[in-house]
């Protein structure tokens, strides 16, 4: 088992390049099944999803070429080999059910998709997917297969456009949405439809590949499918929650760290919180600086919400900050129910954080009736001690990152694959910008190579 050792106290200092978005290039990879031509993608991220979705395609038919090193990945699928998803990709991530929107549109096979999996942070009902591919004209039901569950899909009289009123604007519900969509024929429109700048991003994608396709302003979007499709050279967009994720470390840390590539318009929200916390930033021609601008101020009222809102992503690091500003702060989360699980952890370190089920903040939510907690106060700063934890979950892992970063004495990270799903190059990143972190197998690590510093010795 792989272990992250750290010791915090020191400010962080340079420089980092953003990543390809993984919430990008995961669906622009689905996305190039729905034609037989080839598609080019730039600034690719190696990262644990685009693998098992690079693994995904390839399963389905697609022959790829991945220059991991230049970061540029060809895609062609010239025919489905299978409509079938093996049981092995269950749980592996949130990919395996777009698949359906994709392979309905190309194949008059029944398609089987194993159950979904992804981080633990809630329930995320697939239900909103199910019922508007039904609406264009989709049969889907779940069944019980080899002691597992599948969903089972086929449109053999072909998907009709019509009008989907999403009762949440959920990201992936809207983007399954699309893909049916652009082989269905006569026009779709989505209603509520999410808008964030990775579903955006899939539009131009799309758009690049033959579709027509528009997005209006009171988030509806327009698809008339079409059979006609094109060679495609795309350019992922910067990962927008890495690009928060290193600037939060740096304020944190009481560093000062240049985040190239990060993008103004996609962190609108989570750059007016920062300001209103006391956090430093100034937006440059090629990115974002982020620098500790003397104590944090808490006294802030947070609540997650769909784009353009505060990122639910952005959260879990952001809580860490918290912990060490002056006064008491509420979060109110509204996306994901189970989100504040990676709080335990947090108290153990120290954090004086209290969870409540009830909606504190401006709003309900459409968990105000149940019984979560899924709203929280912060009170700070209070010092964060070492401590060993299990990673549940991508950003939760993030932010106990940073929290161990942030503390004077050692932690230790298990459940890494968590955190390899997300970042590329976690540890290198951190290193250049001078913290004090090893990754490492300690039984296969002999014990004269295994010591960091003076301090901290990686056992």
């Amino acid at each position: 088992m792989e272990l992250l050792q750290m010791r915090g106290g020191t400010p962080l200092i340079g420089e980092v390049q953003t990543t390809g978005a993984k919430n990008a290039i995961t669906k622009l990879l689905v996305a190039s099944l729905l034609s037989d031509k080839r598609c080019t993608f730039y600034n690719v991220p190696n990262i644990g999803d685009v693998e098992v979705t690079v693994a995904l395609c390839r399963e389905m038919g697609s022959e790829i070429s991945w220059d991991k090193k230049e970061k540029v990945l060809e895609i062609v699928t010239k025919e489905l080999r299978t409509s079938y998803i093996p049981q092995r990709f269950s749980g592996a991530n949130r990919i395996p059910i777009l698949m359906i929107g994709a392979l309905l549109g190309r194949s008059e096979e029944d398609i089987i998709v194993p159950t979904v999996g992804g981080c633990k942070i809630g329930s995320r009902s697939v239900d909103f997917h199910l019922d508007a591919l039904r609406v264009l004209g989709a049969t889907i039901e779940l069944r019980e297969m080899k002691k597992e569950s599948a969903y089972f899909a086929h449109a053999h009289n072909g998907l009709h456009g019509a009008v989907i009123q999403l009762a949440y604007p959920s990201i992936g519900a809207t983007e399954n949405s699309i893909l049916a969509a652009c082989c269905a024929r006569g026009t779709t429109i989505i209603k509520n439809a999410a808008i964030e700048p990775e579903v955006v991003d899939l539009i131009l994608f799309l758009q690049k590949l033959g579709a027509h396709i528009s997005l209006d302003a009171d988030r509806t979007i327009c698809i008339q499918g079409t059979r006609k499709f094109y060679d495609v050279e795309h350019t992922v967009i910067p990962d927008r929650i890495e690009a928060a994720s290193f600037g939060m470390l740096a304020i944190g840390t009481k560093g000062r760290v240049f985040v190239k590539g990060a993008r103004h318009a996609d962190m609108l929200c989570f750059l007016n919180k920062l300001r209103e916390l006391g956090g430093g930033f100034a937006v440059k021609k090629d990115g974002i600086e982020f620098f500790y601008d003397g104590p944090l101020q808490g006294g802030l009222h947070l609540e997650t919400d769909v784009h353009p809102g505060f990122m639910t992503d952005w959260q879990p690091p952001f809580v860490v900050l918290l912990t060490q500003s002056t006064g008491a702060s509420i979060v109110h989360e509204t996306v994901y129910e189970n989100r504040f699980g990676f709080t335990q952890a947090l108290r153990e370190m120290g954090a004086d954080i209290s969870l409540f089920k009830q909606c504190l903040g401006g709003k309900c939510c459409r968990f105000s009736s149940h019984t979560f907690s899924h709203s929280i106060a912060v009170k700070g700063p209070t010092p964060l001690l070492g401590k060993a934890i299990a990673i549940p979950d991508l950003r939760a892992g993030f932010a106990y990152v940073m929290a161990g970063l942030i503390s004077h004495e050692e932690s230790t990270l298990s459940g890494l694959h968590f955190l390899d799903r997300g970042y590329e190059s976690l540890v290198p990143k951190l290193e250049s910008l001078g913290a004090v972190i090893r990754r490492s197998t300690p039984n296969l690590v002999p014990a004269q190579d295994i010591q960091v510093t003076e301090k901290l010795v990686i056992a």
